[in-house]
């Protein structure tokens, strides 16, 4: 694979170009090579690291998470054990955010539930947002 643009690269990863400059910024991926007329010139090597990336990012990885990540990848020879405690301290975060959308959700249905219909100054959904 040759040497790609910033929107070769976008399409390449399904990441928009101004992620692509803002992981730039915050140095998950180099600083690109420049063309003569300026364009940024990305190797193979930024495609497999932006997919990378963007896949820890849609599993919900925060920046610093992808950052460790990505640090830790680089070193081949080294034990699995941080990756293997940061994904497992994730899972953790996402069982919590889990269960607060199982309360949400039944506190909300069971508002939904208890509406008699009639007039807003009745309204028992909104009553009930007014109490906690």
């Amino acid at each position: 694979m040759a040497q790609v643009t910033i929107g070769g690269l976008s399409t390449a990863t399904g990441v928009k170009i101004e992620t692509i400059r803002y992981y730039e910024r915050a140095g998950l991926i180099s600083p690109p090579l420049r063309t003569g007329g300026n364009y940024r010139s990305y190797a193979p090597e930024d495609v497999v690291r932006l997919r990378f990336i963007k896949r820890t990012r849609d599993l919900g990885f925060r920046l610093e998470e992808v950052r460790a990540l990505l640090d830790i990848s680089v070193q081949q020879d080294r034990d699995c054990c941080e990756i293997d405690a940061l994904a497992t301290e994730h899972l953790a975060e996402v069982d919590r955010k889990i269960a607060d959308l199982t309360s949400l959700r039944q506190q909300l249905s069971s508002m939904i539930a208890s509406c008699r219909g009639g007039t807003v100054a009745d309204c028992q959904i909104l009553e009930a947002f007014q109490h906690e």
